[in-house]
């Protein structure tokens, strides 16, 4: 048996689906199959603790999706088709041993005010950096949203010297290339606002010593700032219910339970793939992949330089999601304003975190991981019954395989044994800084990274970014020199997903990049 489509796509994540989505509206016939039981990916809700309490399995931000090309492109169809965002005004903040905290709001003034607690020079650093941010943000936002490509590359150059300059251009790459303890300790004074800005370089690989890791925090705290945060009504997989059906309307087919064993190629041409069950789906214009790169070769069956790259391609240290039933929120010990917060990071210091990641990369439990709270349901009670709250911990980092233990407690190197004494662990840390949370704990359900990977093998060793995105493996290196556009060397054969330009997050960015140039616009 066998369908023919113009596209066919290797998994349903939010690039594939993203890329699918402009292609059927451009008129092309698609057909996505996926083998887990939902499309997504690691985008997806559920009840995973008890009926009633919606978790996100692990994206839960979805600021990037809502200010992307692609949502500007198609977001009228997509929220003609269910697509509901709730917007944060209380995005972040770090709460400390000192029982002090810092956080960011879109009130300009209540987040400065609180930096001004730790430091009279910071606040003023802040909003001078607030007030260049509109100037700023379209030259970064630009890059982000600009193909890897030489051409492109230096259009945006050209337009960079005009806007700032030789030397504003230089600084501009100097700040590209900086760690982040490197512009934070340059840039802030006070050690607190150094680790609440520093903690969103772990959302990734980019610990405090890593180098072209300064823009994540920059980012993500001017733009909580300027623009706050957007969470997806009633759980993340909003955004992938309503593209799955805006596909189906266009004459798409989104399949489920559909695992592929093989791409279909030969004269040096993809062709199509074949299922698990038997069936063969033919392609005429594109075959894309939505896989971790290791996994292409296996698909294809092909053994080249290319190949080697891809099972070189490099996974960064994993996390561990503990998802947490309450019958209240937290009651955090450095004051009750935090419960209006989306997320909130424990991370005491830039030292800890760089510890932390040194820990995870050497195989170790960290001793101290950092722990990201996220509190959803005080910005959207449809996410759990009245009065209750579902919460979120991602747990940062965490090692795909054990070696040891650096707190010397656990002495098991396997994650089925390793997992509750783990995550006791980190719910330690988080009672240490909201006494009583366990008490108020109705049901809970803990994730090793083992069990992301075995959920969904893009995810190795739990890393939800499928990929380090260090300087070596990002902008025209990512996933490879010469195929940041996803392109490979079977003709028709494209890679899609976080390991392609411009990386992880959920601004369906390799996807709509990829789409644009098949179809040429």
């Amino acid at each position: 048996m066998s369908d023919s489509y113009d596209a066919v796509f290797v998994g349903a994540g939010h690039n594939t689906l993203a890329a699918a989505l402009h292609l059927s509206v451009r008129g092309w016939r698609v057909g996505l199959f996926e083998q887990a039981s939902v499309a997504g990916g690691a985008v997806k809700t559920g009840d995973y603790t008890l009926p009633g309490f919606r978790h996100d399995w692990a994206a839960m931000n979805l600021s990037l999706f809502a200010g992307s090309t692609f949502f500007e492109t198609h977001g009228p169809e997509l929220i003609q088709h269910g697509l509901e965002f709730v917007p944060v005004s209380n995005s972040f903040a770090t709460v400390f041993p000192d029982h002090t905290w810092c956080g960011v709001s879109t009130d300009l003034a209540a987040t400065t005010a609180r930096i001004t607690t730790h430091s009279a020079a910071d606040a003023a650093t802040w909003n001078r950096l607030m007030a260049d941010f509109p100037t700023e943000a379209p030259h970064l936002f630009g890059l982000l949203d600009s193909p890897m490509k030489m051409r492109a590359l230096a259009s945006r150059t050209i337009k960079l010297l005009r806007a700032k300059g030789l030397g504003g251009t230089l600084d501009m790459g100097q700040f590209l290339l900086q760690s982040p303890r490197q512009w934070l300790t340059q840039t802030f004074e006070s050690p607190h606002v150094q680790a609440m800005l520093g903690a969103w370089g772990l959302h990734l690989d980019f610990a405090p010593d890593i180098a072209g890791g300064a823009i994540f925090p920059y980012f993500h705290a001017m733009a909580s700032q300027a623009s706050g945060m957007v969470l997806g009504k009633g759980g993340t997989d909003t955004i992938i219910r309503a593209m799955v059906a805006t596909i189906e309307t266009h004459g798409g087919t989104v399949e489920t339970d559909a695992a592929v064993t093989r791409i279909l190629h030969a004269n040096g041409k993809a062709y199509g793939i074949e299922l698990a069950d038997g069936r063969t789906i033919t392609a005429t214009r594109a075959v894309i992949a939505g896989v971790a790169p290791r996994a292409l070769p296996l698909l294809t069956g092909t053994s080249s330089a290319f190949d080697a790259k891809m099972t070189a391609y490099t996974h960064a240290p994993g996390t561990m999601m503990i998802h947490l039933a309450l019958r209240d929120l937290p009651d955090w010990n450095a004051g009750h304003e935090l419960q209006s917060f989306a997320y909130i990071h424990i991370a005491s210091s830039l030292d800890q975190m760089a510890r932390t990641y040194q820990q995870a990369v050497a195989g170790l439990l960290p001793d101290e991981p950092m722990v990201v709270v996220g509190q959803p349901t005080t910005v959207d009670p449809t996410r759990a019954p009245s009065g209750q709250h579902a919460i979120w911990l991602q747990v940062r980092m965490a090692p795909g395989t054990i070696t040891g233990d650096a707190g010397g407690e656990i002495t098991s190197t396997d994650w089925a044994q390793a997992g509750e004494p783990f995550a006791s662990r980190v719910l330690d840390i988080f009672e240490s800084h909201a006494p009583g949370t366990r008490a108020k704990i109705l049901g809970q359900r803990i994730v090793t990274p083992l069990e992301l990977e075995r959920d969904n093998p893009n995810l190795i060793g739990g890393d939800q970014g499928c990929g380090s995105h260090h300087m070596s493996q990002n902008f025209l290196f990512r996933p490879a020199r010469g195929h940041a556009d996803g392109s490979t060397p079977i003709k028709n054969l494209h890679l899609t997903g976080a390991a392609v330009w411009p990386g992880a997050g959920l601004g369906a960015g390799s996807g709509f990049l990829l789409a644009r140039s098949l179809v040429g616009k």
